[in-house]
């Protein structure tokens, strides 16, 4: 039977988790999309679910998010996590609230956990404030973020005003001198009509802590780094094979890059003054017809460089704010990725198999276009990025979420392959 079934509110948060997992001594299998049909669940531990729900329609979201539970529950998954950014990504509308209690109400839960942390990568909490490597999220320039501008810190503020219910914070020295008072600190918010509980982290004892305490819980929700946990309590004293698979030398690699964050930015800064390099011209992706075909070419003559070429619409924030200013936000967010998933398509049926791809969004729109429905977890290449294999396809997708990875990452990726 699964342990976990995850419900990811995109594919590289599907990816980062699935990976977490793994590393803790998990067999994990990955979902693009609510399944159709049932699986062989013989042998694995953990089922994510990637779906695209992060800055669509809040009731679109809600209704995803309810499908994915629903199906777990139809395989007898009792344990459910929203997996979410570890940035918190959302805004008042939502989504992050609204789906939280569409789920515990399906699931019958009267609490659960907010938990963000991932301390592997410098997500920490304290009186109950999300930081992003020592800088309080609002200045660690997610609030610059062209789809979910982050501009507070607080997890109660942010979560209280998109949701239903009332939030309240378990310190930091509860969490690690007193931990024999969390279970009557916990039943105490339970009296008091707490729904969702936040816990202070700051290294990941405190996340196997929080695991530990809310083990009871039927939905969490959280990022990466408690799903890691969750794991492994479960493998602490058990031996465990980690899975893993070979990735073919034959077929040529691409790196694509459509994340803005300011990770990506150094990332791809680094890696064109290595690699060959195409900028996506947003004015010929709009108005020139042909502009695809080219940009397929330009690919396909650097097949059999040294170093993988790379497509990338990654932009400053002041760039990215002209561009919005002139088309709008999204109708330029949706053909951008409308782009990259032809791309891709193209680029698989000219012989390309190892695909790297950097930012959330980008991801989906890859999986999309090479029309993947499930893969398999493997190494990671960095905290929360694995490289995977799409299911029974010789086919080897790297699915990386802005912010993740050093600037080094795009290099370190292909290393694995030699």
């Amino acid at each position: 039977m699964i342990k976990l079934g995850v419900i990811a509110d995109d594919f590289t948060g599907a990816t980062d988790i699935a990976s977490f997992m793994v590393n803790a001594g998990w067999k994990v299998v990955l979902f693009n999309g609510v399944p159709a049909e049932a699986f062989d669940q013989e042998g694995i531990d953990a089922v994510v679910i990637a779906l695209k729900s992060r800055s669509i329609l809040t009731k679109a979201a809600v209704e995803q998010s309810l499908s994915a539970s629903n199906w777990l529950k139809s395989q007898g998954c009792k344990r459910q996590l929203f997996k979410y950014c570890s940035t918190f990504d959302s805004t008042k509308e939502g989504n992050i609230g609204p789906v939280t209690d569409a789920l515990m109400e399906n699931l019958g839960a009267p609490v659960t956990l907010i938990c963000p942390a991932v301390p592997d990568n410098g997500r920490t909490i304290l009186q109950g404030h999300l930081f992003v490597k020592g800088q309080l999220l609002n200045q660690s320039g997610m609030e610059h973020h062209p789809v979910t501008p982050m501009k507070e810190s607080s997890l109660k503020k942010l979560m209280e005003a998109q949701s239903t219910g009332r939030c309240e914070v378990i310190d930091l020295d509860t969490i690690k001198n007193h931990v024999e008072d969390i279970p009557d600190a916990l039943a105490k918010l339970a009296e008091e009509k707490i729904k969702y509980v936040i816990c202070d982290v700051l290294d990941n004892n405190d996340l196997l802590t929080v695991a530990r305490e809310t083990a009871d819980y039927a939905l969490i929700t959280g990022a990466a780094g408690i799903g890691y946990a969750i794991a492994a309590l479960d493998t602490m004293h058990k031996s465990a094979d980690k899975p893993a698979f070979a990735i073919s030398k034959e077929g040529a690699s691409i790196v694509l890059s459509g994340s803005c964050s300011s990770m990506t930015n150094q990332q791809v800064n680094f890696y064109q003054q290595r690699a060959s390099s195409l900028a996506l011209d947003v004015e010929k992706i709009l108005h020139e017809p042909t502009y695809l075909q080219t940009v397929t070419g330009w690919v396909v003559t650097h097949t059999n460089d040294a170093l993988a070429p790379m497509v990338y619409a990654t932009q400053p924030p002041q760039i990215i704010e002209i561009i919005q200013k002139n088309y709008g936000a999204e109708f330029v967010s949706e053909k951008i990725e409308s782009f990259f998933a032809t791309l891709a398509h193209n680029l698989s049926k000219e012989g390309f198999n190892k695909f790297i791809v950097a930012g959330g969004e980008t991801s989906g729109a890859v999986s999309q276009g090479l029309n993947i429905k499930g893969m398999v977890i493997g190494d990671a290449v960095a905290p929360g990025v694995p490289w995977t294999q799409v299911l029974d396809e010789e086919k080897w997708v790297i699915l990386k979420s802005g912010n993740f990875g050093n600037r080094e990452f795009f290099l370190k990726a292909q290393e694995s392959v030699k």
